[in-house]
């Protein structure tokens, strides 16, 4: 009771004296402090240590993303690029721009048609048919060399504007060639070959030239009249306006084939072998005069335009072949014969298959053996 009424009678903002009898105090001690050990631990301390992260989690995770949830798409893989676009950005290009020159060259069709409709462009070209008569001593018809001749000038054009734009993009060359009498001078296997080729059609184009003056074809592509011109002018608008002039490529070529000849024989060709031997390995490196009279930069700035003016001399020949009687115009290339069957067109398909065949085979494994005749041949 007294106990008690000490505990009743307490202030309530004072806790009250813990009081107990020896007996109490004995007997209670344990569950006294094991109450106090379990309410400590349940309560969190202010400063506690890290949670254990290599223990698992003592439930399940039940959040799941909901339906409107925001997720982050990884990144789309960057196309590949081919230059300045990708192949879709190519192929539109090219749409766009076949498009606009389809449209642009109907333009200029029907701008000429309505042109040589005119009476004076009329009596124009009545006076000047498109071709001239040539010198009486000219000969008539195209021999068998000439077709030989054609067939090899096209064959090493092809590999050398195929070497050559290799050379111009081929950063990291696979193998290289080195001259067994000038151990110091390394150039990759491409340019090797480029040059190699370089030098073959040099031999076939003066070969070519000399039975051109020996046997008097030459009157066929050298202009022996001024006439050339006007006709030139005048072949050019039947071109354009697509009525073909009348033309015998077996007796004589219209005055502006004749020009177009000309000038691929004697100033393209020269130009590019020029300006190929000054950018390679002969000429003279110390001849400090003549290099000053005749820089690098020169010759490099006109040898890719005279191959881009090759490349576009070989496309528009081979179609105007085709679009002019093409079995009888390949007869006169391949065959040497005037007459309109498929012996020409034949041999060219096989010209095709040889021009295909070297330019799959144009490989170091191949080229490799050919060049060790000559030099050395490593990779690096």
């Amino acid at each position: 009771m007294g106990v008690g009424a000490d505990v009743a009678t307490a202030p309530a903002e004072q806790p009250a004296p813990s009081v107990a009898t020896p007996a109490a105090s004995s007997a209670g001690a344990a569950p006294a402090a094991s109450t106090e050990t379990a309410v400590a631990a349940s309560v969190p301390s202010p400063v506690s240590a890290a949670p254990d992260l290599s223990q698992p989690l003592p439930f399940r995770p039940s959040v799941t993303a909901g339906r409107y949830a925001f997720t982050h798409p990884s990144p789309a893989p960057e196309p590949t690029r081919y230059g300045p676009f990708t192949r879709a950005q190519w192929l539109g290009a090219v749409i766009v721009g076949g498009l606009g020159l389809l449209f642009a060259a109907a333009m200029v069709v029907l701008a000429t048609r309505w042109l040589v409709s005119l009476e004076g462009v009329r009596d124009f070209l009545r006076t000047y048919p498109g071709e001239y008569h040539l010198p009486e001593t000219a000969p008539v018809g195209l021999p068998g060399w000439i077709g030989w001749q054609h067939f090899f000038n096209v064959f090493l054009m092809v590999l050398i504007i195929r070497t050559g734009l290799q050379v111009r993009n081929d950063k990291r060359p696979s193998a290289f060639w080195t001259p067994r009498w000038n151990s110091r001078r390394k150039i990759s296997l491409s340019l090797w070959f480029h040059q190699s080729l370089d030098i073959l059609w040099l031999v076939n184009g003066v070969v070519f030239v000399v039975l051109l003056f020996v046997t008097g074809q030459w009157m066929r592509i050298v202009p022996t009249s001024w006439e050339v011109f006007p006709n030139a002018v005048s072949a050019a608008l039947h071109y354009v306006s697509l009525d073909w002039p009348t033309e015998n490529g077996w007796v004589n070529y219209n005055a502006l084939q004749q020009l177009a000849y000309f000038a691929t024989v004697f100033l393209a060709a020269p130009l590019a072998a020029i300006t190929g031997v000054r950018m390679s390995g002969i000429w003279p490196k110390n001849a400090t005069a003549l290099n000053k009279a005749y820089p690098i930069e020169w010759a490099r700035a006109v040898h890719f335009p005279v191959m881009l003016y090759f490349v576009g001399f070989i496309i528009v020949h081979v179609a105007l072949v085709f679009a002019t009687g093409a079995l009888r115009n390949l007869n006169h290339m391949y065959a040497s014969q005037d007459v309109v069957n498929w012996a020409g067109f034949w041999i060219f398909v096989a010209s095709l298959v040889v021009i295909a065949a070297s330019w799959v085979a144009a490989r170091p494994l191949v080229l490799a053996p050919i060049a060790k005749l000559f030099g050395t041949v490593s990779a690096r």
